[in-house]
């Protein structure tokens, strides 16, 4: 129950700073700019394939710290960025 409101609680924090809502189908946050999906440290696995097909740059956005870190982890070497939890990004998408 947490790790869902962390989740949502991220989720409407970083779709503000967009000036955007949240999305109840695709990736959580979406704007003509910017691709998020909003993660726990147990889903960062899979985020990357549920990026996979957007165009322009997209980010993981970690829940806490330890989803940061895990989500710079798992990023490495990929066109895909890392945001924290208040939307500030972490590793810049080199996606195009």
């Amino acid at each position: 129950m947490p790790e869902e409101r962390s989740h949502k609680t991220t989720t409407n924090r970083i779709a503000t700073k967009f000036g955007t809502t949240p999305q109840a189908e695709g990736p959580d946050v979406k704007t003509s700019r910017v691709t998020v999906e909003v993660e726990t440290p147990a889903t960062i696995p899979e985020a990357i394939g549920q990026l996979r097909g957007y165009r322009g740059p997209v980010y993981i956005a970690g829940t806490n710290q330890e989803a940061v870190k895990k989500a710079l982890d798992a990023t490495a070497n990929t066109t895909v960025g890392v945001m924290d939890n208040q939307g500030n990004i972490v590793k810049r998408s080199t996606r195009k």
